[in-house]
């Protein structure tokens, strides 16, 4: 895949007026030179949430979201980074590269996608031309908008309806076996996968077909042969991976802005159900338990989660399998809670009975996490003993670990104190002797920041990065063995690069890299000051810079046994300096 020039993003970041893109969809108001409002990533009364124009970059005070406009798309409309891109590049008037877009758009997956839409509109047209489909989503009560908002679909009786539609070749017969359309049996022969199903084409994250569910309508096939499973999925193609993808997320993104959360179920029907009844943050996973992909997407989308099953054992087992997903992605601002259904129902046949109202009004009872939690770690274990008390805290440690540091995290712990009867630090999970100096370390240099000339530099130039191109190549102190200063020329270089440069393109080049939270950290400090006496203070911090890699030189050609004649001039011109 093409990697977009640095300098094009730069140039897009530059052009993009970072408090209108903002502005357009959360409230801002003006507080001198920067903007506050609500955070869109987390709930809170109380505005944290900054933008600065100058320097063309967001921050939370509460979460600690950041970044530029480019990472503002990503993170709160949910696209992906060339989607943001070429979002960027519409507003600004500009195209993204064409060699980059179309080597980016792959030529194998562009086909596949292709026959991957082709089938589902083949599905969708074969619905309204045959009834035996369209009879059976009506008897489920569900309407012509709803079909066409999920482009639901029927697959006809018979081994060659899709073959003889899409497969005008041999090459794309090829891709139809490929994307999973297609099976091939033991004799060779190739044959449609579904047939005699309702279709549920699986949508990625820009609203393309990546693989279809197709539910059976009779136990027999026309041929008296057992019609297979229920639900029978695409197999894993290299579009489509069960484990990462949620039924229902696109449309619940096409649904609402900002999604106010994400209920998850178990079905294809339950989903549809549920948006026909006008609850609409249902999803779905794909035949499979909730993985760790499907709970980072599942948090990527919303704040809060809620997952819905059947109250018997499975469906308890099931949502203990959420649990472990879940719980190490538990950061500030995340609830996760669980709603176990009535013996014999599933969310489609419950909200036909009670109504939107009162599958809301059991989703407003759902199990917090930390409840259902305690509670399924204190079975067979009696709390009323001691043995009983340390077995719990022993079983609920490891488990506590996992998540990240936060209030979260300390309440699940003073709540494991409550229950074995330990004193807080006892159940509190026990650190190892590599992590607590660690700990340490970190909060004492949050506490006592380390002001140093390099760190300085760094300051000014984040803060207005047209000053550093008043500093030119070669870099007389390139070779001062200082914490620093590979990224201050790593920085120096960036800005002569990219003129344009603020302070929010640079944090974005950072992004992924070790640097990043100390640059974000510099970024936020406020410099009293105008660019001049900026420039001034660079200057002098330079010159500074400059006179340590001297005398780093000469303590080098001091320490030496043996000086070559260049050496002794070197060091004689460097103490006359000096002086």
């Amino acid at each position: 895949m093409a990697r977009i020039p640095d300098t094009f993003i730069d140039d897009l970041i530059a052009r993009t007026d970072i408090v209108e893109l903002i502005g357009s969809r959360i409230a801002l108001k003006r507080a001198g030179r920067e903007y506050h409002g609500l955070c869109p990533f987390h709930d809170e009364r109380t505005p944290s949430f900054t933008v600065s124009p100058n320097k063309q970059f967001y921050h939370c005070f509460g979460c600690g979201a950041h970044g530029s406009a480019l990472r503002f798309l990503m993170e709160y409309d949910r696209l992906e980074f060339l989607d943001a891109v070429e979002d960027l590049a519409r507003r600004a008037g500009v195209e993204v590269p064409r060699e980059t877009r179309q080597r980016n758009e792959d030529g194998q997956f562009k086909a596949m996608y292709g026959a991957l839409d082709g089938a589902a509109r083949w599905f969708t047209k074969q619905l309204n031309a045959q009834s035996r489909g369209l009879d059976y989503f009506k008897r489920r009560g569900i309407d012509a908008a709803t079909c066409e908002r999920f482009a639901l679909g029927y697959a006809p009786d018979g081994f060659d309806g899709l073959r003889d539609a899409l497969g005008s070749d041999a090459a794309q017969l090829r891709l139809l076996e490929q994307t999973g359309m297609l099976a091939r049996s033991d004799a060779g022969h190739v044959y449609d996968r579904f047939r005699d199903r309702v279709m549920f084409p699986i949508h990625d994250r820009r609203g393309r077909p990546i693989a279809f569910g197709g539910r059976i309508l009779s136990k027999t096939s026309s041929d008296g042969k057992d019609a297979g499973p229920k639900y029978l999925n695409s197999p894993e193609t290299p579009l489509f991976h069960k484990g990462r993808e949620l039924y229902g997320l696109w449309q619940v993104r096409q649904a609402h802005s900002k999604i106010p959360r994400l209920i998850v179920v178990e079905g294809y029907m339950d989903v549809v159900a549920l948006f026909q009844y006008g609850i609409t943050t249902a999803v779905a996973t794909l035949g499979t338990a909730t993985t760790p992909e499907h709970a980072e997407l599942l948090f990527r989308n919303a704040g809060d989660v809620l997952f819905c099953f059947d109250g018997d054992a499975a469906g308890r087992r099931a949502a203990w399998r959420a649990v472990e997903s879940v719980l190490p992605r538990m950061k500030e601002g995340r609830q996760a809670g669980f709603l176990f259904l009535p013996d014999g129902e599933d969310p489609d046949s419950l909200v036909r009975k009670e109504g939107a109202a009162g599958f809301e009004q059991r989703l407003a009872d759902a199990m917090p996490l930390s409840q259902f939690f305690f509670q399924e770690q204190s079975q067979d274990i009696r709390l009323d003993t001691l043995d009983g008390r340390a077995r719990l805290a022993e079983r609920c440690r490891p488990m506590l670990e996992s998540i990240p540091d936060g209030a979260f995290r300390d309440l699940m712990q003073l709540r494991l104190a409550e229950l074995s009867g330990l004193p807080a630090k006892a159940a509190m999970p026990t650190m190892t002797p590599t992590t607590a100096p660690a700990r340490s370390a970190r909060a004492n240099t949050r506490n006592t920041p380390r002001r140093s000339l390099v760190r300085n530099i760094i300051g000014l130039l984040l803060h207005n990065p047209a000053l550093g191109l008043a500093i030119e190549p070669p870099y007389p102190f390139a070779n001062l063995r200082q914490a620093g200063i590979p990224l201050l020329i790593e920085l120096l270089e960036l800005i002569h690069a990219s003129p344009n440069l603020r302070a929010g393109a640079v944090l974005e080049h950072f992004s992924d890299r070790d640097e990043a939270a100390a640059l974000e950290k510099l970024a936020l400090i406020d410099i009293p000051g105008d660019a001049r006496a900026w420039q001034q203070e660079i200057r002098d911090a330079l010159e500074q810079l400059s006179r340590q890699t001297r005398q780093q030189r000469i303590d080098d050609l001091r320490t030496q046994a043996e000086l070559s004649e260049t050496e002794k001039n070197e060091l004689r011109e460097l103490l006359i300096a000096r002086v």
